[in-house]
């Protein structure tokens, strides 16, 4: 075993402890400055000043500041009820997954580089997991279309078995054919 796998089993989180960590704003899969600052052993201040050092390497589709409404939107994800700011005197920066790839760069240590790599692992499963639910719904939805076409034929038989029962429960009375007699 290389010295780098040593490291990394001896720095591996629980999966669920970063996985919980991931949430849904602006429509993309984030992290948020705390989160990882805590993940890395770091203080979050130590994590914003390497990034707003290295700022040219984080565009808006890597990492961005929450907007007041995202911040409280993301304080309902995590039920906390504490203060208005939850300690926090500026908003919270947001890494999307390339964002946070991007981190492993900045922060150079050991351990982040190691929690970044076991951070994409799950990032990797989280997008297979919403691939494969995504293909279960469509195959889910091609079925139910082709019940509710069978059920329009089913329907469709029974509406004319409807009307042959009633043609023989009030059968309209026949013109005799053949000899009449006057009688």
């Amino acid at each position: 075993m290389n010295e780098m796998t040593k490291e990394h089993i001896l720095i591996s989180l629980p999966d669920e402890q970063i996985a919980n960590k991931i949430y849904m704003i602006r429509g993309q899969k984030v992290m948020i400055d705390r989160d990882l600052a805590e993940l890395y052993g770091i203080e979050t201040k130590r994590l914003k000043e390497a990034v707003k050092r290295n700022l040219y390497r984080f565009p808006d589709d890597f990492m961005f500041e929450l907007t007041r409404d995202e911040f409280a939107n993301w304080r309902t994800q995590i039920a906390t009820s504490n203060s208005d700011r939850m300690g926090l005197r500026y908003a919270p920066m947001a890494f999307t997954e390339h964002g946070v790839l991007m981190l492993s760069s900045v922060l150079n240590s050991k351990k982040a580089i190691n929690v970044n790599i076991q951070i994409m692992r799950i990032f990797t499963r989280v997008k297979q997991m919403l691939t494969e639910t995504m293909s279960l719904k469509i195959e889910i939805e091609e079925i139910r279309q082709k019940l509710q076409n069978q059920d329009k034929n089913i329907e469709l038989v029974f509406s004319y078995l409807d009307e042959l029962i009633t043609k023989q429960e009030n059968p309209v009375p026949r013109k005799r054919i053949g000899f009449k007699t006057n009688d």
